[in-house]
């Protein structure tokens, strides 16, 4: 198996239109697959306003329909080379906006700075931005391990698997996170919830002093899910860029 040909499987790809204008991937995060975003879709596709909007999932190495292997690293050099490979097949001609859940967010704004001139906005849904500070506290560890135990009780053989533990270590929980979403230089906008228990939103207020250029925040009065109390605001930035694209 090369790494340099690696791909994620496609899990959806529609538009009402036979010329899109706007491009929506949408990355799932951790102990998940691209499902998170079905009930999204199944909403924004019967509005009229977005019938010009291109919505593709994909499912990430390791996850759903995705490839899975113990030859792979699943961290960002794996997830990103094939997010690439697989951006790169879909021959995108319109604007391109990248819509992360979770661990998703932290993939696409990595894609994002990798890929500045791809990426025209990034959409970060409950995103868990942990500093160092947070990382090297006790008591997010014993959080780390509570979420952990959610995940088990849900079904212990995902906590057994490369793919997960792997990704929690090399992605969720990379020191290096922080900052470069504190770094970024792509239109980004924050959506999470308020009564979300996993994503150190105490750090939102800092992110937003340190680059106010370039990131905004709303607050929602849901939890960590890709919810109804999301879809508004995302709605929102969907009509913002199609806007933008008719003057």
């Amino acid at each position: 198996m090369s790494k340099n040909n690696l791909k994620l499987a496609k899990t959806h790809d529609s538009c009402k239109s036979l010329n899109p204008r706007l491009t929506v991937i949408l990355i799932h995060g951790i102990a998940s697959d691209s499902s998170t975003f079905n009930k999204f879709l199944e909403h924004s596709e019967k509005l009229k306003s977005f019938m010009e909007v291109r919505f593709i999932t994909f499912d990430l190495l390791g996850s759903g329909k995705s490839l899975k292997s113990d030859e792979l690293n699943y961290d960002y050099k794996d997830q990103l080379t094939a997010l690439n490979n697989s951006i790169d097949e879909l021959n995108v001609t319109t604007p391109l906006i990248l819509v992360g859940h979770s661990l998703g967010t932290f993939i696409a704004t990595r894609y994002a700075k990798t890929h500045p001139k791809k990426v025209q906005r990034l959409v970060l849904i409950s995103p868990p931005i942990y500093t160092i500070e947070d990382l090297n506290n006790p008591a997010f560890i014993v959080a780390i391990k509570a979420f952990k135990d959610i995940i088990g009780a849900k079904d212990s053989r995902i906590l057994q698997t490369k793919s997960f533990n792997n990704s929690m270590e090399k992605i969720v929980l990379d020191r290096k996170n922080y900052q470069i979403l504190a770094e970024v230089k792509t239109p980004t906008e924050l959506i999470y919830g308020a009564k979300d228990q996993l994503i150190a939103s105490h750090n939102i207020p800092k992110l937003l002093k340190e680059n106010s250029i370039f990131i905004k925040a709303t607050k929602t009065p849901g939890r960590h899910g890709v919810t109804q109390d999301k879809f508004n605001k995302i709605h929102a930035i969907l009509k913002e860029v199609l806007n933008a694209e008719t003057i």
